[in-house]
């Protein structure tokens, strides 16, 4: 197998012949499969993709708060290791406990 020069060092002809193959259109049927072993590691990261489940599932909502409710909510999270949801929900969880 020869070695091939690097495509900057090559003149416009030499380009065209080097890069002759992808001015094909992409044809599926022509792409191979992966292997099996790297379908399956796919397949396993695919299921640790995403938010991980708790309780019965999450679900995102719209809510307005007051800017600097939010603000104060933001510098909590950050001290606290935690996102704004988990806040938020810690609050809601508190409240609805608390009215018990």
């Amino acid at each position: 197998m020869s070695k091939r020069k690097p495509y900057w060092e090559m003149n416009t002809e030499e380009l065209r012949q080097a890069t002759r193959e992808y001015d094909q259109p992409f044809s599926a049927e022509k792409a191979a499969s992966p292997p099996t072993r790297e379908r399956a590691k796919l397949r396993r990261l695919q299921r640790k993709m995403g938010r991980p489940r708790k309780g019965e599932g999450c679900k995102q909502i719209a809510v307005t708060i007051e800017r600097g409710l939010l603000r104060r909510t933001d510098a909590f999270a950050r001290k606290a290791g935690m996102s704004r949801s988990a806040v938020i929900a810690a609050g809601i969880d508190k409240f609805i406990g608390a009215a018990k």
